[in-house]
């Protein structure tokens, strides 16, 4: 499979252009991939552009891509959101990096009542950005057209005003109605990870009556790295993605 990369900014870039990477991206595909002159690559803006080409020139600060060949794919429709509870350690970092692969379009870090981590002032903006590295590098590896956009850190009553517009579910082990049994219609689905201790009942309380949903993904309790990754892929056969 050809490598992929991704452009810093939209392109308009045809059939026969040259399309240039730069900056960290060049040096990370002649350094760290190691891509030679003639090699097959596709680039994309991760929204939504897919260009296939194949490398006319590879130095560590610039490569050239020749351009064969350019496809526009449309935007996922309905969406599937991944609110992730801050955790402790690397865990929601986990849980951001396999649901980016496994397809999920957007993702919202939640401060949660039971969450260790706390993100506030410049650390809530060191800890998006942070998420966005992992996404836009794990989009990349999956060789993703649309890269996921992670939103800034929400409370709970953010997280309720979805629910207006949204089908939002919570992943809750008491729940009766299993995730796999519900159907979707047009609307986003925005699938809700608690911390390590669970959502807490009175959040719990608080979506359900802004509209929010309770469901059960199985018979065993997941790690919070791995509920949210595990959800999607059930979503993603529900949808007709996989």
């Amino acid at each position: 499979m050809a490598l992929h990369f991704l452009v810093e900014s939209s392109t308009d870039a045809g059939i026969g252009d040259l399309v240039s990477l730069t900056g960290a991206e060049a040096k990370h595909a002649a350094v760290v991939r190691r891509l030679r002159v003639g090699e097959a690559v596709t680039v994309g803006d991760g929204a939504g552009v897919w260009l296939i080409g194949a490398a006319e020139e590879v130095s560590p600060t610039r490569v050239e891509v020749r351009i064969s060949d350019r496809v526009e794919h449309p935007a996922p429709s309905p969406r599937i959101v991944l609110v992730q509870a801050l955790a402790k350690g690397d865990r929601d970092e986990l849980a951001v990096q396999a649901a980016c692969e496994l397809g999920v379009d957007e993702i919202v870090p939640w401060q949660a009542s039971r969450s260790v981590s706390r993100w506030e002032g410049p650390k809530a903006v060191k800890g998006r950005e942070r998420w966005a590295t992992i996404v836009r590098e794990a989009a990349k590896q999956a060789h993703r057209a649309w890269v996921p956009e992670v939103t800034a850190p929400v409370l709970t009553t953010q997280l309720a005003e979805r629910a207006t517009s949204q089908r939002v579910l919570l992943l809750d082990p008491t729940a009766s109605v299993r995730l796999s049994e519900i159907s979707a219609d047009d609307r986003d689905l925005v699938l809700v990870v608690g911390p390590e201790g669970g959502i807490a009942e009175e959040e719990l309380d608080r979506l359900t009556a802004a509209g929010a949903e309770r469901v059960l993904l199985g018979d065993t309790v997941l790690r919070t790295s791995t509920a949210g990754p595990a959800a999607i892929a059930v979503l993603s056969v529900a949808l007709g993605r996989w």
